[in-house]
């Protein structure tokens, strides 16, 4: 009885991990290190069972007889020796558990211990330390929605509408006239026949001016184009002061038939206007894989709005070459095409007038020769500015494309600025693909610009006439 009370006294004063016999942790003294054949893994703590546990097991032996134990299986199935070992094992795991909970319940104020794991790995390798991914919650703020443009992501009701309604039908919501025409293909000789017969019902001029425009009349023609190329369009000739213009014109296109079959017939009907950019009234478009090539139709189509108001005023093709040597700066005029046409009567006269500009003071003017009743002139003829190569940071070049009038002053057709104030991004890089290639022509295709979009822009615009 004394060594037990003592036992417990011990308990309370020391660790539950302090030896009894030296006071030092278990897992530091020499008395509670086991042998090499002793050595048991079962956990985290010391694998020697503390002296202190073992103090107890009388006391704990004289608890467990005075609690029930399970029933001894019978002796017929279980001989002697087998039924003395199992009782053992049944002894031993009750009193083990027994002398846990009482230990437990006797050091009531002992601190948890927050014990890891064991952890192995082979010896030398590098340890991999895998972080748990955080999941995040995407944040949506209130207005993210409303930034997004919903006719950015939406077909097009019109082109469908269009699309679903009969010529007739067409014809009554836009009131924009129908147009005659008629299409062949030619397997002999390899092209696609276009006629244009006539328009009927086309609508009166819209005009801000009406000083200089006739608002009971229109002036139409038709250019024709096999989409996606614009570029090579065609176009027939100018009917004056009427409604119901009669133009039976016929255009050829070099296509092969396959090609032919991919492309799509677009008609636009452009209103003439001497002073300001053509007016389109409206356009026809047929996919011709809809339709039999080789056996040909005529057609009366109603003319549907278009997205483009304004014809285009042509396209300069330019060759650039500067020689620092002689301080020469060459400039070549080689074509134009699909200029605006100008003259009603007999197509247009178009030429090109050069004029160079350093800083904002006129210096020279040269122009090309006339070209007669064509929107598609060929020119190639040259021109040279003397340049030197300290002033050729501050020169402008203005290209100014006009229709010849005997009548009166010339018409103006379009223009662009290349150097210093240039007119555009195209422009600058002709520009600059010149002056990083000495002694080399450089060419390229230009889009001609309105005289107010060139005032805007390029102050050199301003100073020639």
């Amino acid at each position: 009885m004394l060594q037990g009370f003592l036992s417990r006294i011990s308990d309370i004063l020391l660790c539950r991990w302090t030896c009894r016999n030296c006071c030092q942790k278990c897992y530091e003294c020499s008395c509670c290190q086991p042998s090499e054949d002793e050595v048991e893994i079962l956990g985290p703590f010391p694998a020697q069972t503390p002296p202190w546990l073992i103090s107890n097991q009388h006391e704990d032996k004289e608890d467990s007889d005075n609690t029930a134990s399970e029933p001894p299986p019978t002796p017929q199935a279980v001989s002697p020796d087998r039924r003395r070992s199992s009782s053992d094992t049944s002894r031993s795991t009750y009193s083990l558990t027994q002398r846990i909970s009482n230990l437990e319940l006797r050091r009531p104020s002992s601190p948890l211990i927050d014990i890891k794991p064991i952890e192995f790995w082979a010896v030398g390798s590098k340890k991999e330390i895998v972080q748990p991914s955080v999941l995040r919650r995407t944040y949506t703020p209130d207005d993210y929605f409303r930034k997004f443009e919903p006719r950015l992501y939406s077909v097009d009701s019109n082109s469908d509408d269009i699309e679903s309604l009969t010529d007739e039908e067409i014809l009554t919501k836009y009131q924009l006239g129908m147009l005659h025409f008629s299409t062949q293909y030619d397997l002999l000789h390899n092209h696609l026949v276009v006629r244009v017969i006539e328009a009927r019902d086309l609508p009166p001029p819209i005009s801000y001016d009406g000083s200089r425009q006739d608002m009971a009349h229109s002036n139409p023609y038709v250019k024709i184009c096999l989409l996606p190329d614009q570029k090579n369009s065609k176009q027939t000739g100018v009917k004056r002061k009427t409604q119901n213009p009669v133009f039976e014109e016929r255009y050829t296109f070099e296509i092969v038939f396959l090609e032919a079959q991919r492309r799509t017939l677009l008609l636009t009907v452009v209103d003439f206007d001497k002073f300001s950019r053509h007016c389109v009234i409206g356009k026809v478009a047929m996919p011709l894989n809809e339709v039999d090539l080789v056996k040909g139709g005529h057609w009366w189509k109603a003319l549907i709005p278009s997205s483009q108001n304004e014809v285009e005023l042509g396209e300069l093709l330019l060759s650039l070459n500067y020689l620092p040597s002689a301080g020469r700066l060459n400039v070549d005029i080689i074509r134009a095409k699909q200029l605006l046409q100008t003259d009603m009567s007999q197509g247009s006269d178009p030429f090109v007038k050069i004029q160079l500009v350093n800083g904002l003071k006129l210096v020279k003017t040269k122009k090309t020769s006339c070209m007669r009743g064509t929107i598609d002139p060929f020119y190639n003829e040259s021109f040279s500015f003397k340049v030197p190569q300290e002033d050729l940071e501050d020169v402008s070049l203005v290209f100014t494309v006009y229709g010849h009038n005997m009548k009166s002053s010339n018409d103006f057709v379009g223009r662009i600025v290349i150097g210093q104030y240039t007119t555009g991004a195209s422009e600058s890089n002709h520009w600059r693909r010149m002056q990083n290639s000495h002694r080399t022509a450089v060419e390229q295709w230009h889009s001609l610009r309105s005289r107010a979009e060139c005032d805007r822009v390029s102050p050199a615009s301003l100073e020639v006439t």
